[in-house]
């Protein structure tokens, strides 16, 4: 296979990407907003909102069932939004169809796999370990391991440098325009998937390849070869 001789690692985002999470997020956020005193937002709202963290996603949370929040606000309630969401990350989400497949042939192939999100990392374990998928990863790099974030190259780069891989030698897979831009900005080539979170549509993202299911990722990978 092409791909096998051009790259070492793939380094996929989380959330929309690998995970369909937004149920799980949707039921955290609803609940710290019911304790705000707020009503809820529908699930297909809460998609629009994932994908730069969980003060992010808060913030248009509260934003969009009242008042523009501030940013002391914020900080008031994120606690509540990651203990509820501590203790239901796994409830509802689950991996895409064929990403486990995937992930396993990469492997197999002889690759090194991790994963660079703009989710705090200690959640990101927590939800992969319980889904049994941790194993597959040689780094999982959250949007609060390192000083930058998505679409901040040097998130991607800092991952590279915890699975100890060249940047020319990986390939970044993503749903959200946060995932083409950090992997321009880091000079990887990047793979966006039409079934995740963005409210900008993938084949608009601009990203090298256009995949609408984990079968096509190995096609996708030996085109970029």
């Amino acid at each position: 296979m092409p791909y096998r001789r051009r790259f070492d690692a793939v380094i996929f985002d989380l959330d929309g990407t690998l995970i369909e999470t937004a149920p799980d997020l949707c039921a955290a956020l609803n609940h710290t907003l019911a304790v705000a005193g707020r009503p809820a937002v529908p699930l297909a709202g809460v998609r629009e909102m994932i994908g730069n963290g969980a003060r992010a996603m808060l913030h248009l949370g509260l934003a969009a069932t009242g008042p523009e929040p501030t940013e002391e606000e914020v900080e008031g309630w994120i606690d509540t939004f990651l203990d509820y969401y501590w203790q239901h990350v796994a409830d509802e989400s689950h991996a895409f169809p064929g990403a486990a497949a995937a992930l396993d042939e990469l492997r197999a192939a002889g690759l090194k796999l991790g994963v660079c999100t703009n989710k705090p990392e200690r959640p990101s374990r927590h939800l992969f370990e319980l889904l049994a998928l941790e194993h597959h990863f040689a780094a999982i790099v959250g949007g609060d391991s390192l000083p930058v974030k998505k679409p901040h190259g040097g998130h991607l780069l800092g991952t590279l440098d915890a699975m100890a891989v060249a940047p020319e030698r990986a390939v970044m897979v993503g749903d959200s325009a946060n995932d083409v831009d950090a992997a321009r900005a880091a000079g990887l080539p990047v793979v966006a998937v039409t079934f995740g979170y963005t409210t900008v549509p993938a084949h608009e993202l601009g990203a090298d390849r256009v995949i609408g299911h984990f079968d096509e990722l190995i096609g996708a990978l030996n085109a970029l070869a």
